[in-house]
């Protein structure tokens, strides 16, 4: 056991120590940090609905149309998100996601009546969605040869956030109540909004090589064609967006990635409530919601290297295997330690997105690598977002046990896709 300790944290050394040197790390330190922070929230909300229900006197499908909204927010925003990313750089999109998921924070935080929570859900939603694909871009031009292991670490860090922050919000919404901890939440948006602005570098764009070019005396009509960091002043061509899904190997991971997202948002949104049908209390049932991010965090940062190491087909069929069966097997166990063992086995299933981003993103045409990323992030972020109602349709039906079935089944389905994908 020691022996295995000593080998994980020696390759966690590496991993780290590959990463380090000509900003780069700091670059990382940023993108993961906020991440957390983004992602962490959208978790906190849930652990706090009893206290924001009994203020506002909601019912709780109306709290859940307000999670819904930040959702739909988010999808919605990853391609305008991705063709900004092209005009104005990753430095520029972090720094206005993070300052604007904390001006959304002091909405929520202040609402004085649930029709201005719900406009601070949806900011919130819109804000946070800035921050994914420049997020995807920058670790993917910073990191050139290991962004597999950039994924894993940014991903891993977002996912302690999501299991620490809504834990912590749970441990002290009795002292100080829900409101200040959403408005104290903007402090560190903001000061992660300063570090990004600080340490991000420029997006690199062909304006110097127009520049350079004006000797010839036809600078500025070069100028003009490249200064948006090498799409044109107009949106781009949608056939030509489009056409990056004419790409086996892209086509094949979006589907799979979207398929996966499903099966992720089912889990995520009702796995608390379901663990408490295995005779769980509701303490013990957050605090193994908790652990499975822990384990999704460690999977994240070892599947990402892996994929460096090995190749990403491998480390891809491997993961999404284990969550086809871990699902099921929660159906068939009971008793606190095997459903510990359980849930930690299925939070290896977020290593997939890690690996598959990185995927992706490094497949697209460099001239509209933002766009198109923005683009294929909207389309599966929606098809996930619908995961819950899926599964909720299920838990209303007392029905649990076969909706988690589906979910694996559906996982199988994203395993044989990435069986196809081609040979690295």
């Amino acid at each position: 056991m020691s022996s295995r300790y000593r080998s994980l944290s020696r390759q966690f050394r590496e991993t780290v120590r590959g990463l380090r040197g000509d900003g780069r790390g700091w670059v990382l330190v940023a993108v993961a940090i906020g991440w957390a922070f983004t992602l962490g929230m959208r978790f906190i909300i849930p652990t706090l609905l009893p206290q924001i229900e009994s203020t506002f006197h909601i019912s709780d499908a109306l709290a859940g149309l307000a999670i819904t909204t930040l959702w739909i927010g988010y999808a919605l925003m990853q391609f305008p998100a991705g063709v900004l990313v092209n005009r104005l750089g990753e430095r520029t999109l972090l720094t206005a996601s993070l300052c604007l998921s904390g001006v959304s924070m002091l909405v929520l935080g202040v609402a004085p009546i649930f029709g201005v929570f719900f406009v601070g859900s949806a900011a919130y939603g819109l804000g946070s969605g800035l921050y994914g694909p420049s997020r995807g871009t920058v670790l993917s031009r910073t990191f050139t040869r290991n962004a597999g292991a950039a994924f894993g670490v940014t991903l891993a860090i977002g996912s302690l956030g999501s299991a620490f922050l809504p834990n912590v919000a749970a441990t002290v919404v009795a002292a100080v109540g829900w409101r200040a901890i959403l408005a104290g939440l903007a402090v560190p948006f903001f000061v992660m909004a300063a570090l990004a602005w600080r340490v991000v570098p420029e997006r690199p764009s062909e304006r110097s090589d127009a520049d350079a070019s004006s000797a010839d005396g036809d600078a500025n009509a070069d100028a003009d064609a490249v200064s948006d960091g090498g799409e044109s002043a107009t949106l781009p061509d949608f056939r030509e967006l489009l056409g990056t899904l004419s790409d086996r190997s892209i086509l094949l991971a979006t589907l799979s990635v979207a398929i996966l997202l499903f099966v992720y948002q089912g889990i995520t949104a009702f796995l608390p409530s379901y663990l408490q049908t295995k005779g769980l209390s509701q303490g013990t049932a957050a605090l193994l919601f908790g652990f499975m991010f822990v384990t999704g965090a460690a999977s994240q940062i070892v599947a990402g290297s892996a994929a460096d190491r090995l190749g990403i087909k491998p480390v891809l069929l491997v993961v999404t295997a284990i969550g086809v069966v871990a699902p099921i097997a929660l159906t068939l166990v009971s008793g606190t330690f095997a459903l510990v063992v359980v849930v930690g086995i299925l939070g290896t299933r977020m290593a997939v997105n890690a690996v598959t981003n990185a995927y992706i993103v490094g497949a697209l045409p460099d001239h509209i690598e933002g766009s198109a990323w923005g683009f294929i992030r909207t389309g599966f972020f929606l098809v996930g977002s619908l995961g819950s109602t899926f599964v909720g349709f299920f838990a209303d039906a007392n029905r649990f046990d076969l909706a988690f079935v589906i979910l694996g089944a559906l996982s199988a389905v994203a395993l044989g896709l990435y069986a196809l994908l081609p040979s690295e």
